[in-house]
């Protein structure tokens, strides 16, 4: 796909700040870009490595939606981080607010993955690619 220059996630926050505060300051994700509109209309870019994530306040997806498409169609997915230690990221992930729905796991695919319920809604997979880390002490590989 020529003229393609970055991939990204939009996410509807409903508690904007909880979700701007848990991606930006309990998983370490910079932030890129702010915007602030009339009505209140807040949205934080933040740098996730290879692509963004846009946490997008009620009035913010209004807006976009209402522009774009002239009604509301705003749909939800999950989330894949990829990060350097998949255990303490899940540690301070559930410190920060998030609620562990699996812990994490090796995968056949040679990959330690965990799953959370993150803020804003967003089903949260953390995954560290073992073929370029080592495994962390605590994990026991087969």
């Amino acid at each position: 796909m020529s003229g393609i220059r970055q991939l990204r996630l939009v996410v509807h926050a409903k508690d904007y700040e909880q979700a701007v505060h848990f991606f930006r300051d309990v998983l370490g994700a910079p932030v890129a870009e702010e915007y602030a509109s009339d009505g209140g209309a807040h949205v934080t870019i933040l740098d996730v490595g290879r692509a963004t994530l846009e946490l997008s306040n009620d009035a913010q997806v209004e807006l976009i939606d209402r522009v774009e498409v002239g009604r509301r169609v705003a749909p939800h997915l999950r989330v894949a981080l990829e990060v350097d230690d998949c255990e303490e990221s899940t540690r301070a992930a559930v410190a920060g607010g998030a609620e562990q729905i699996a812990p994490p796991t090796r995968t056949p695919w040679d990959s330690l993955n965990s799953r959370l319920d993150a803020p804003a809604g967003i089903q949260l997979t953390l995954f560290q690619e073992l073929a370029r880390t080592d495994l962390p002490s605590s994990q026991v590989g087969d």
